[in-house]
């Protein structure tokens, strides 16, 4: 009888330190699988899996489209793509990004889920923001184990803490705590190892489920919320509301799909952008009505200066009280440089 011999986990800012930390203390004859999505950046390659092996006994890769699932093994979710897992196989597919990532943790758990049941561990560990807070609701939705690294010990407690305010987790550890637990955990027989899911998330299961025929796209939920007012951030499509428990999150037909922090992130970069394009389309409206005004006053054409002059001096305004508030006045929409440090850590 199987034991949790699927443990999945997430991580982000800190993620590094904190993986190396876990693996070291796995032992090489573990009757389980590792799989772990870290958000990296996709402009470069990934040396996550030799920095894993060199840390610890168990061989960590980045896997191929369709690879076997083997015990001992830590697979990672390479750049620029999402790791799903069905029956046996690992599917690495380049579909719409979650929470503004690709890979994400969110896609990960839930496929693990919905494929391996109650015999799936899933583990958050130190990160901004909230990805895999929703996948970790559906691993203890579908009989999983799920758990999270103390926030109080985690560098970034941004995602830990997320996940153990709307998900009933099973553990909280210090990270330290967190590989004998998962061993323990392997050797322990589930009661109910079989793929079989849940009759209440079917639908929801067979709208996921990856096969031959769709692993070139990411897996799909059944979009059973509402349509919201909100557009789509990435394709501008509508997104619909779905509720995992008290927990909110947003989805288009696409694919793209949000939890509600990298919702209000996405709006107000969004937004910062749109602000600076003004600006900028501000600034160029009085270099030309004051090349305007100076063609008029150099031909003699007084009354059309002063048109120009006036104008000029309303677009003056305008431009100078956006850039006060933007520049001078330290207007602060969002804080994307922090977040790309917080969720784009590069393994180095």
């Amino acid at each position: 009888m199987a034991g949790h011999d699927i443990i999945v986990i997430g991580a982000s800012a800190g993620g590094v330190e904190a993986l190396m930390h876990l693996v070291r203390d796995l032992p090489p004859t573990l009757p389980a699988s590792l799989f772990i999505v870290l958000h990296i950046s996709a402009d470069g390659p990934s040396r996550l899996p030799d920095i894993l092996s060199r840390s610890g006994l168990l061989p960590a890769v980045h896997p191929v489209d369709d690879a076997p699932i083997e015990y001992g093994k830590i697979y990672i979710a390479p750049p620029d793509n999402h790791m799903l897992l069905e029956e046996g196989r690992i599917h690495i597919v380049r579909g719409p990004k979650e929470n503004r990532h690709r890979p994400a943790v969110d896609p990960l758990f839930r496929s693990a889920a919905h494929a391996y049941g109650r015999r799936v561990v899933g583990v958050v560990l130190t990160g901004g923001l909230d990805d895999g807070t929703s996948g970790l609701f559906t691993i203890k939705r579908e009989g999983g184990i799920a758990v999270v690294q103390d926030p109080r010990d985690a560098l970034y407690a941004s995602m830990p803490q997320s996940a153990r305010e709307y998900v009933d987790v099973d553990y909280m550890l210090p990270l330290k705590e967190i590989a004998p637990l998962l061993t323990r955990l392997a050797h322990e027989s589930v009661t109910d190892g079989s793929l079989q899911v849940p009759a209440v998330s079917l639908s929801e299961w067979k709208e996921e489920k990856v096969t031959t025929m769709e692993k070139n796209d990411l897996q799909k939920e059944e979009l059973n919320g509402n349509p919201s007012v909100f557009s789509c951030p990435e394709c501008g499509g509508v997104l619909w509301e779905m509720h995992d428990g008290s927990l909110q999150r947003f989805r288009c037909r696409v694919g793209h799909a949000f939890s509600v922090e990298s919702m209000l992130l996405e709006q107000s970069e969004s937004l910062d952008k749109a602000l600076w394009m003004a600006l900028k389309t501000l600034e160029e409206k009085v270099e030309l009505l004051q090349r305007l005004t100076n063609n008029a006053h150099a031909h003699g054409r007084a009354l059309l200066a002063h048109g120009f002059e006036e104008r000029l001096t309303e677009a003056k305004r305008h431009a100078q009280t956006l850039r006060h508030l933007l520049v001078e006045g330290g207007l602060k929409l969002s804080e994307p440089e922090m977040v790309r440090e917080l969720e784009a850590e590069p393994p180095s």
